[in-house]
């Protein structure tokens, strides 16, 4: 577990499990001299703001796609929901692995997220009405499209937890049944809970 409160003495503040910890922000809105780079997939920090009862008063907060797989490719998704001037924004990201950032709206799941997770949905409701094995569906995906990864490939490298978490967080802000779990993928993520 980081030490929030130690944030002051930094310039850069990297909190990478924002997602699970949200009420993190009570002590980030505290200090107005340090960048907060967040994990908002699952979470947002103008949400988390929300929840926590505080009132924007000029944060400098940005969020990223921190999932495992996404964070390791050369373009990182951020989001600005506060219009942190875009020169800081790129100083604080520029020294870091990423080769290209792109902007993008703050919205829980962000793109990449919300796309290959909803394909895993999918994926898991042909594998639920016993179209094809796990890895028959993977095979096929990647001869098929051109993926580089098979769905269920996708979902042990992302972690089942952050699948079945971030897809349950989209659904709960969209109610697009597009993003409702299958029964399987749910099942499979409550066995690996006990």
């Amino acid at each position: 577990m980081q030490d929030s409160k130690s944030a002051k003495i930094f310039d850069l503040f990297i909190d990478l499990n924002f997602d699970f910890n949200p009420e993190n922000i009570q002590d980030y809105s505290k200090n107005t001299q340090t960048i907060f780079l967040l994990s908002a997939v699952n979470s947002t920090p103008e949400q988390a703001l929300l929840n926590s009862g505080l009132k924007y008063q000029g944060e400098n907060f940005f969020g990223i796609n921190a999932i495992p797989t996404f964070l390791e490719r050369k373009t990182i998704e951020y989001s600005n929901p506060f219009q942190l001037n875009e020169e800081i924004v790129q100083n604080a990201i520029q020294p870091l692995i990423w080769d290209k950032l792109e902007k993008v709206n703050s919205r829980i799941g962000m793109i990449t997220p919300r796309i290959v997770f909803m394909i895993i949905n999918e994926a898991y409701y042909t594998f639920q009405e016993g179209t094809a094995a796990k890895e028959d569906i993977d095979i096929a995906m990647k001869l098929g499209t051109n993926y580089p990864k098979g769905p269920f490939e996708w979902c042990k490298q992302a972690g089942l937890d952050n699948v079945y978490k971030t897809l349950y967080a989209i659904y709960e802000d969209t109610k697009d049944e597009r993003y409702k779990i299958c029964p399987a993928l749910k099942s499979e993520w409550i066995q690996s809970q006990i």
